[in-house]
C-alpha cells in the first residue's frame, strides 16, 4: 500500500511543512515568546537551576526547555530558529517513536501510517514554531511508552533504562503527567489482556530511583530558590515550597483547586479543540476509537496476548483525567496524539485494505475528498481576503494549489490516495499560513515590531523603559535586552525612550511636554485572531497602538 519509498517522501514533506513555519514565523506572544525570553536570560544570567523570567522569579515549568534551548542558543546563537530547534528535534522523535512502538504491536503498513498521520496532524504543524513545553513532552512520554513496551516485550536492560530517562526527562520537561501517561496506557492494556504480573515488577523501584536521581538538579534548584527562601509571590500567591508546587500543585493542584489557574474545565473542552488541532485525521480518528471500544464490548472486555490496547486505552484514560482538571488548554492533550495517530491508523489500513469495508472507506474517502477541497477555498479566500496587499504571485500560487487539489481528487485513485492528498493539503496550507498569513499578522504584534525599529535605528538600550501594560515577552528576546517597567510616571528620566501604549502618549507629554514619538505601531494580541482582526476594513478599529516616545531634556513640569 505505501512502499518505502513513498513512506519517507511523505514524512519528508511533512518536515518541509514544518520548517516553512519554524523559520518563517516570529515568535508569538504569549508562552512561546515567554519561553525563549527565559532560554535568553538564562544563558546571560548563567543561572541554570534557578530560573527567572525578566528578573522575576519563575516557577510555572520545568526547566528542560529552558536548559536545552540556552545551550542551543550557546551553541549557535540567539536566534528564533536556535530556541525551535530543541523542540523540532523532539518532534522527530515523536514521529519515530510512534512508528517504533505502532511496529511492536501491528505490521508495517500500519506503523508508517501512524507516522504519517502524527507528522501531517496540524498539532506538529504548531507546536514546532509555536513552541511549548507539550512539543518536548510528547517526545519524552512516546519514547518512554516504545521503550517501556519493548521492555516487557524483551525483558530488554537498555530499552529500560532509556524508558527510565524518557520518564525523567518528560518530568523535567511538564511534571509527572511524563510518569502518569504510561500508567494510563499500560494499565488498561494489562488488565484487558489479563496480565498481572506486569503490575508487580521489582524494576520499578529502579524507575523510581532512576528519575529521582536525574530530577535532583533540578530540586536542588527550586529548594535554593523557594524552600530556604519561603513566601515569595508568584501570579499574587506566596510559595512556601517549591518543591511542593512542582510534585503536588502544579499537577495535582488542578483537580483539587490549589492552583492559581481555573479555565475551561468542562468535560468537552479538549475534544472540541481537537477538532481542528488533529485535522485532517480527527473524523477517522474518532470513528476508529468507536470501532476499537465496540470491538473491545464484542470481545467481553478482554484481548488476546497478539493486540494492544497501549493506543485507545492510554488515550481514553489521559483524556478522561485531563477534562476533569480545573484548568485547560487546546496543547495539554498533545501528549497523546502519537496513541491518536496509532488508532487512527489502524483503522485507516481496515478502511483501505479489507473487503468488508469497502462502503464505508468510500464514505470516508468522499466526507475527507470534500473537507480538503473546502480547505484550500478557505486559504484562498483567507489570503484574498485578509491581506489584498499580498504579493499576487502568493495568490496565483496558491490557486495553483488549490487546483492540484482537485486534480489529484478527479484523477489519482491509487491506494493510498487518501493519505497522499491529506498530506499534500496539510502541508501546502500550512506553508501558505507559514510563509504569507503569519508573518503579516505578527506585524501587528508590539513586541517583536518594537525591538525591530530599536535594533535598526541602535537606540540605546540601557536608556529604554516601558511604562505602563506588559509589552510581550517578544520585546525582550528580540530586543536582546530586560527592559525595566514602571507604572509611576516620577520614576522616568529626561533622554530616556519609553516604550508604551499610545493611550499613555498624552500622560507622559502631560508632564513632559516635549516629548517626542519617535515610532509608533499596533498592539494586538495576534494569538487570539478574530472576525474582525482578519477584516480589513475593521481591522483597525479594533487594534491598538503602541508608541516609542523620547523623553525631553528641559521639558520636565
Amino acid at each position: 500500500m505505501i512502499n518505502r519509498s513513498t513512506f519517507h517522501w511523505l514524512l519528508f514533506i511533512c518536515l518541509l511543512g514544518w520548517l516553512a513555519g519554524f523559520f518563517a514565523i516570529p515568535l508569538m506572544d504569549i508562552d512561546a515568546s515567554q519561553y525563549a525570553s527565559i532560554s535568553r536570560e538564562m544563558l546571560e544570567r548563567k543561572s541554570f537551576l534557578q530560573v527567572f523570567d525578566v528578573g522575576k522569579d519563575y516557577l510555572d515549568k520545568p526547566p528542560l526547555l529552558f536548559w536545552f534551548s540556552s545551550f542551543s542558543m550557546w551553541l549557535f546563537g540567539v536566534s528564533t530558529w536556535a530556541f525551535r530547534l530543541p523542540s523540532l528535534l523532539f518532534a522527530m522523535l515523536s514521529v519515530v517513536a510512534t512508528y517504533q512502538l505502532a511496529r511492536l504491536f501491528y505490521n508495517q503498513q500500519i506503523a508508517r501510517l501512524s507516522a504519517i498521520v502524527l507528522a501531517s496532524s496540524q498539532a506538529l504543524f504548531l507546536i514546532t514554531h509555536d513552541v511549548r513545553c507539550d512539543t518536548m513532552l510528547m517526545g519524552w512520554v512516546t519514547l518512554s511508552l516504545w521503550q517501556l513496551a519493548d521492555w516487557y516485550q524483551s525483558n530488554r536492560k537498555r530499552s529500560f533504562l532509556i524508558a527510565t530517562i524518557a520518564i525523567a526527562g518528560g518530568m523535567l520537561t511538564k511534571g509527572p503527567i511524563a510518569l502518569l501517561v504510561p500508567a494510563f496506557a499500560f494499565a488498561p492494556h494489562f488488565i484487558l489482556r489479563r496480565e498481572w504480573k506486569p503490575f508487580f515488577k521489582i524494576e520499578y523501584i529502579l524507575v523510581i530511583v532512576g528519575v529521582g536521581l536525574l530530577l535532583f538538579p533540578m530540586c536542588i534548584g527550586l529548594y535554593q530558590q523557594y524552600d530556604l527562601q519561603p513566601g515569595k509571590l508568584i501570579n499574587g500567591i506566596p510559595i512556601q515550597s517549591g518543591l511542593r508546587f512542582y510534585f503536588w500543585t502544579q499537577s495535582f493542584g488542578r483537580f483539587t483547586g490549589e492552583n492559581y489557574f481555573h479555565e475551561m474545565s468542562y468535560f468537552s473542552f479538549l475534544f472540541e479543540n481537537m477538532l481542528w488541532s488533529f485535522l485532517p485525521w480527527i473524523v477517522l480518528f474518532s470513528a476508529g476509537l468507536i470501532w476499537r471500544v465496540y470491538l473491545l464490548i464484542n470481545y467481553r472486555g478482554k484481548i488476546n496476548l497478539t493486540q494492544e490496547w497501549i493506543a485507545p486505552g492510554g488515550f481514553i484514560v489521559t483524556y478522561l483525567v485531563l477534562s476533569r482538571s480545573q484548568y485547560q488548554l487546546p496543547h495539554y492533550i498533545f501528549v497523546v496524539f502519537p496513541l491518536a495517530a496509532i488508532v487512527t491508523a489502524h483503522f485507516l489500513f481496515q478502511l483501505l485494505q479489507a473487503e468488508a469495508y469497502k462502503k464505508i472507506s468510500r464514505f470516508f474517502t468522499l466526507f475527507h475528498t470534500i473537507l480538503f477541497a473546502v480547505l484550500w477555498v478557505a486559504l484562498i479566500a483567507l489570503l484574498f481576503w485578509a491581506f489584498p496587499a499580498l504579493a499576487p504571485w502568493v495568490k496565483v500560487l496558491s490557486i495553483i494549489g488549490g487546483l492540484v487539489c482537485l486534480f489529484f481528487i478527479f484523477r489519482l485513485r491509487k491506494t493510498p490516495y487518501l493519505v497522499i492528498l491529506a498530506v499534500y493539503t496539510t502541508v501546502g496550507v500550512n506553508i501558505f499560513l507559514s510563509t504569507a498569513f503569519y508573518p503579516n499578522v505578527l506585524k501587528f504584534q508590539m513586541g517583536n515590531d518594537a525591538a525591530e525599529f530599536i535594533n535598526k535605528q541602535s537606540l540605546p538600550k540601557e536608556k529604554m523603559m516601558v511604562f505602563g501594560p506588559d509589552a510581550g515577552r517578544s520585546l525582550y528576546f528580540y530586543g536582546r535586552h530586560i527592559f525595566p517597567n514602571t507604572h509611576d510616571w516620577r520614576l522616568l528620566q529626561t533622554k530616556q525612550y519609553i516604550i508604551t501604549v499610545m493611550d499613555s502618549v498624552p500622560v507622559l507629554q502631560l508632564h513632559y511636554p516635549g516629548s517626542q514619538i519617535v515610532h509608533q505601531g499596533f498592539n494586538y494580541g495576534v494569538s487570539m485572531l478574530t472576525p474582525e482582526f482578519l477584516n480589513p476594513a475593521t481591522r483597525d478599529s479594533i487594534c491598538g497602538k503602541y508608541a516609542i516616545v523620547q523623553i525631553s531634556p528641559s521639558s520636565k513640569l
